[in-house]
């Protein structure tokens, strides 16, 4: 049940428990056993954890080999077909559909019905596709149409997602025309119902759909791209399929969103209640479907035809019930509406909110095809099918991250930044689109996968040649032409993200600069050492190139337990007290009075504090996401310990809590929390913890991309915050560019001689920051 309302974390910790219990009263090699490792595989699978997945499925079936259980037993078969799921998932095609043609051999002589649950998967059309049998795949896909059709109608999502599948099929084998017919017949359905909704006929099926979804969605696009190149319809294409990636997005947040409970931040008994009674009804319609798919699964002559008519009336009974409570949640309360399923905004929309001096960058990297829209305030929109994948792109970025979070220990040894595979990614995906964006001064980018892990700002737009030697050390960095001398980046999760965000109204001129959170105590032993050594808080070593801890242990703790006791195995960060002290300063406040540290920086205080009445709300912590500890489902930013702190709680302020607040802020900043990460589940948390501020009431966040070098990060910080105290039209943008170039251009790191002893120049030190959100205004 857990699984089917979306709460995969709470899952998990389940199943795992029960496997556990399980082992120990029968051992490994008994029949029961394989059950809960495939239903635990199936939960992991669901998360997008296909690698350790695939592990739990084949221990699965090496049981069931050792019991000498027959491969043609329903049991073995089910691990089979899950196995070719999750080896589909991680890209290995050709051995999915080798599984699938064995299973295939096995079931023939099965009945139908029977038979189709193992042989029609949309999983096996993509593997037929992958491996280059157009003609195979689209026979099958248009099998499991004819049979989507006969079981659940025709507006059903896995109906539409069928059709889909044939339109796949019928644009590799050349037929166009047929193919857009059934692309324009399928989208509106997939559209009108996101995944892991109130359509599910096998469970949750998050990741999965999602991925089958992003197949389809992809392929029209690549299709209608060809269309327009063809100078037909350009108009309409290109906000069609605008629109179409926008709501890939948007049902990737709607799934976050949903599996927080986000129900319960609702301070409206009236929307509490409405949210509550849509949940219940999705929960319920998921469970008469399992009922229902259980039915049709019978043969005919063992089929109850009056139990499923029954069944098939009481799920259209709940559909009806829970659009007009949707319905009505939109019309009473349309910013919680917007919240949880944001509507896809057109290029004229987008177009409206943006000021005269900016441009839109979207991009999409799907498995097959990716592209890129660049919209200005005025002129012509510019789109390009962009030559690579999100698993090229992933990979080049990766390689790029290697001198930007280097596990070194001395500042001599950062490896040097590739500025030629750096250039190569500004020339495939900024160059054929420039037209769209080089007259702006202010770009707001859109994206998804690993590019949110880069800094467009740190992409060369020309050939730089660097010198080997140069004196002082990254000083020849200093030559490169970067993106960011001549335009601010700034970042939002979707385009309809900067519609909301340009509808705030201006903050009350009242409000006070700054209220911050930092270095908290993590356990009583944390506690008792900072007041021993205040000297801890004090870190500022040029021999270390990260604030904290090396970044894999700050960042990804290996952590069982979200008690207080779990709480204590995170490392402190006392650099972060420097920090904020700087950050205060600059804004002229007084930091005794503006900053919360050790145990002031706790969940209590936060919760309790009116902090509408703050431009800049400060969070120097670590932020964690779903499962990194045991029981959190949510992502969340680490507090001081309750006992440390003597206040209530769990030490954790989660998604909820987050969503709870009451904000007029400016800038939210979330310093070492690394929470700018763009791809797998950190980009859930980005998205989670950005979309939850915004939610509260802030018009941006300023977020670290890599673990900071402690000196650099607090220069750079605090010259942002400085250059805007000192100039009332800056933007935050431009604040930020400006601040990383005078950075990157000024004296660097000064020794205790007087001398530069390394520059800034390299981009580890001046591009570790981004803006989430709305980067103009104040």
């Amino acid at each position: 049940m857990k699984m089917l309302q979306g709460r995969l974390v709470e899952a998990e910790v389940n199943a795992r428990q029960v496997l556990l219990n399980r082992l120990k009263a029968v051992g490994k090699f008994n029949p029961e056993i394989p059950n809960f490792l495939s239903l635990l595989g199936e939960i992991l699978t669901e998360q997008g954890r296909h690698a350790e997945s695939e592990k739990l499925i084949r221990a699965s079936l090496d049981i069931y080999e050792t019991l000498g259980v027959s491969h043609e037993a329903t049991g073995y078969l089910r691990d089979e077909r899950r196995l070719a799921i999750t080896l589909g998932l991680e890209n290995r095609w050709s051995d999915s559909a080798k599984i699938f043609d064995d299973i295939d051999v096995i079931t023939e002589n099965w009945e139908p019905t029977l038979r189709n649950q193992f042989r029609l998967d949309p999983i096996r059309i993509v593997a037929r596709y992958r491996i280059g049998d157009f003609a195979g795949g689209l026979t099958l896909a248009q099998e499991l149409l004819q049979t989507s059709q006969t079981r659940f109608g025709a507006h059903h999502f896995a109906v539409a997602m069928a059709r889909g599948y044939v339109a796949i099929g019928l644009t590799n084998t050349g037929q166009h025309v047929a193919a857009l017919r059934e692309f324009r017949t399928a989208i509106p359905v997939l559209r009108s119902q996101l995944p892991s909704d109130d359509e599910t006929d096998d469970g949750a099926q998050t990741a999965v759909r999602v991925e089958q979804l992003r197949n389809v969605v992809e392929a029209y696009v690549a299709l209608l791209a060809k269309e327009r190149a063809k100078g037909l319809g350009t108009a309409e294409i290109d906000n069609e399929s605008f629109q179409l990636v926008e709501f890939i997005r948007g049902s990737t947040v709607k799934m976050a969103l949903a599996a927080s409970g986000a129900r319960f931040v609702a301070n409206d008994p009236v929307l509490a209640s409405l949210v509550r009674e849509e949940q219940d009804l999705g929960i319920k319609i998921s469970a008469q479907l399992g009922l229902l798919s259980n039915a049709l699964a019978l043969p005919p002559g063992d089929r109850d035809d009056t139990a499923v008519k029954k069944l098939r009336d009481q799920i259209e009974r709940m559909r009806g019930e829970r659009k007009f409570t949707q319905r009505q949640i939109e019309r009473e309360f349309p910013e919680y509406a917007a919240l949880v399923n944001p509507k896809p905004p057109t290029i004229a929309d987008v177009r409206n909110v943006l000021r005269a001096d900016e441009a839109v960058l979207s991009f999409y990297f799907g498995r097959e095809a990716s592209f890129v829209w660049a919209i200005p305030k005025n002129g012509e929109l510019s789109f390009a099918v962009i030559p690579t994948t999100s698993e090229r792109i992933e990979a080049q970025i990766r390689k790029l991250r290697e001198a930007l979070e280097p596990k070194v220990a001395m500042i001599s040894d950062i490896p040097a930044f590739d500025v030629k595979l750096a250039l190569e990614l500004y020339h495939s995906l900024l160059k054929p689109v420039e037209d769209g964006w080089k007259p702006a001064k202010n770009l707001i980018v859109v994206t998804n996968g690993a590019l949110g892990l880069l800094p467009l700002s740190l992409l060369p737009t020309a050939p730089t040649v660097l010198d080997a030697n140069d004196d002082p050390l990254f000083a020849n960095y200093r030559k490169v032409p970067w993106l960011a001398r001549t335009h601010a980046v700034t970042l939002v999760p979707s385009a309809s993200t900067l519609q909301t965000l340009r509808k705030l109204p201006p903050g009350k001129p009242s409000r006070q600069d700054i209220i911050a959170f930092g270095d908290p105590y993590f356990s009583k032993d944390q506690a008792d050492e900072a007041a021993k050594d205040d000297e801890l808080a004090q870190v500022a070593d040029a021999s270390s190139i990260m604030s904290g801890l090396p970044l894999k242990r700050r960042n990804s703790p290996q952590l069982e337990g979200a008690d207080t006791a779990q709480l204590a195995q995170l490392p402190r960060l006392p650099d972060t007290a420097d920090e904020l002290k700087s950050i205060a300063l600059a804004l002229q406040a007084n930091p005794a009075t503006v900053l919360n540290l050790g145990k002031d920086a706790n969940e209590q205080k936060v919760k309790t504090m009116d902090l509408s009445g703050f431009k800049i709300i400060a969070f120097a912590t670590h932020g964690l996401v779903p499962g990194e500890l045991d029981g959190l489902t949510q992502p969340a930013l680490a507090l001081s310990a309750p006992d440390v702190a003597d206040t209530d709680g769990d030490g954790l302020l989660i998604m909820e809590e987050i969503l709870a607040l009451k904000l007029d802020a400016d800038w939210v900043l979330l310093s070492a929390c690394n929470t700018g990460a763009g791809a797998g589940v950190g980009a859930e948390a980005a998205s989670g913890l950005g979309r939850a501020f915004f939610y509260a009431g802030t018009r941006a966040l300023l977020v670290t991309n890599w673990s900071v070098h402690s000196q650099s990060a607090r220069e750079l910080v605090t010259d942002l915050f400085k250059r805007q105290v000192d100039d009332a039209k800056l933007t935050r943008g431009e604040a930020l560019r400006t601040a990383m170039m005078a950075l990157a251009d000024g004296p660097g790191y000064i020794g205790a001689d007087g001398k530069t002893e390394f520059a800034y120049a390299h981009p580890l030190f001046w591009a570790p920051y981004s803006i989430i959100g709305d980067g103009g205004g104040r």
